[in-house]
């Protein structure tokens, strides 16, 4: 039986009242921070996504027109589109290509709404998964003197009356560290949670019981009652059943709920200015197969799946979200006796949305040739993840003090991926949906 009796100082502690959010709650209660009623967002939702484990961009976004990729990849080198193969790589632009089980992301990328930029990362050397993810998700390149993320940094710049309980969510048990910081952020599993593991005879003991606890018109008092409102929000949410909208289908995977959630947690109007999620499994060091063998081809399918039925599922609210993915580092760029590939350097990014100028892959593209490569043979890196995650900050969450944000960084050097212009519309449900194409008939003009 759960035990519903819980102190203050428990609740406290686990609201972030005493530890600013650093203890958890208790595994059978919500997840959830303090903070007053919701307001509306202004400019566009992120929805940040992180590849962990290191992905192969080189087999992700295939530069097919480079000789030398297939020159340092026998075993896991994907057709080029010229090659009559029907497993060939899905041709973008004559020069890259996406891999086969990238196919659903073929219409979005011709509909102008998903953008590439190549040769992207880190310009820290580490190998380490650790201290590469952590210097991404700080957004201080080999500096770890300051402790917050690069998200919770921007949250804390941006002068806004959102203080929803939902203004920024961490799908998973842990908070992402790009969310760390002063503005505080929910780590969500699922809407589920909030059912207290479906039993509702304990959810509304709990809640009685805490209601009681915190009666009064007090500073701690005020904050429990919000706490208990933001419960009862999700539980109204949770009491239906979500649909996606358009048919869109998502992988029955925790990264496929993660990003149903985020979608309703979106529709639902309840401030969410920034969500995100993870999909790991990307470190492949052997047998990481091309096609169907291997650990890396349903990796990929579950990837782009995921993403197709988001933007597919929130066609009516894509002109108002930006959606960005990140991996700590790529992969090397010759294959190793395993079948696999190690610890790289440069990779690949994907942003999605009604405001991208998408269609096309951005960036400088170094070469692959033996000269060209970076360290003990890898991509180098010619775009810097803060030079994508700030024109993102700037033109689409309305935020100029970059400086606060990815601070010591000051030469930014923007592609011009997206739309500038936050448009503050009153609510994401209220803005004008963009075209979309219907999925499933990737690879045809």
């Amino acid at each position: 039986m759960i035990n519903t009796k819980i102190s203050r100082r428990d609740l406290l502690k686990g609201t972030g009242i005493l530890a600013m959010g650093a203890l958890p709650w208790p595994q059978w209660m919500p997840r959830v921070a303090l903070a007053p009623r919701d307001a509306p967002t202004q400019g566009d939702t992120l929805v940040c996504i992180f590849m962990r484990g290191g992905a192969d961009g080189l087999n992700l976004v295939v530069p097919h027109g480079d000789k030398d990729y297939y020159a340092h990849r026998n075993a896991l080198a994907i057709a080029q589109p010229k090659s009559g193969n029907a497993d060939a790589v899905v041709d973008l632009d004559g020069f890259f290509g996406l891999h086969p089980n990238l196919k659903p992301f073929k219409d979005i990328f011709d509909a102008h709404a998903l953008a590439i930029v190549h040769a992207a990362g880190s310009p820290d050397p580490s190998h380490s998964h650790f201290d590469a993810m952590d210097y991404m998700e700080r957004g201080t390149p080999g500096d770890k003197a300051i402790p917050t993320g690069w998200i919770g940094r921007h949250l804390q710049a941006v002068a806004t009356e959102n203080q929803s309980p939902f203004r920024a969510v961490g799908m998973g048990t842990l908070l992402q560290a790009s969310l760390r910081g002063p503005v505080s952020a929910t780590a969500l599993q699922s809407i589920a949670d909030f059912h207290l593991r479906g039993d509702q005879r304990q959810v509304g003991k709990m809640q009685t019981g805490l209601a009681a606890l915190y009666a009064g018109d007090g500073f701690i008092e005020t904050e429990g009652q919000q706490t208990l409102q933001a419960m009862r929000d999700l539980a109204k949410i949770a009491a239906n059943n979500y649909t996606p909208a358009n048919g869109a289908q998502y992988p029955d995977t925790p990264f496929g709920k993660s990003l149903a959630t985020i979608a309703q947690l979106i529709k639902s109007g309840l401030g969410v200015e920034v969500a995100c999620a993870d999909i790991g499994g990307w470190d492949t060091h052997v047998a990481q197969g091309t096609l169907s063998d291997g650990q890396m081809p349903a990796l990929i399918s579950e990837f782009a799946n995921g993403l197709s039925a988001f933007y597919a599922d929130m066609q009516d609210q894509m002109n108002r979200i930006t959606l960005v993915t990140m991996s700590e580092f790529g992969r090397r760029v010759q294959e190793n006796s395993g079948k696999g590939t190690d610890h790289g350097h440069g990779n690949v990014m994907f942003l999605m949305g009604g405001n991208i100028l998408g269609g096309k892959v951005y960036g400088d593209w170094p070469g692959l040739a033996n000269a060209n490569l970076y360290g003990p043979g890898d991509l180098a890196i010619t775009t810097d993840f803060r030079d994508v995650l700030g024109e993102i900050v700037k033109n689409r969450l309305g935020n100029s003090n970059l400086a606060a944000v990815f601070p010591s960084y000051t030469k930014f050097n923007f592609h011009n991926i997206t739309k500038t212009g936050v448009n503050f519309a009153p609510s994401i449900s209220g803005s004008t949906p963009i075209k979309i194409p219907k999925l499933g008939t990737a690879g045809v003009r």
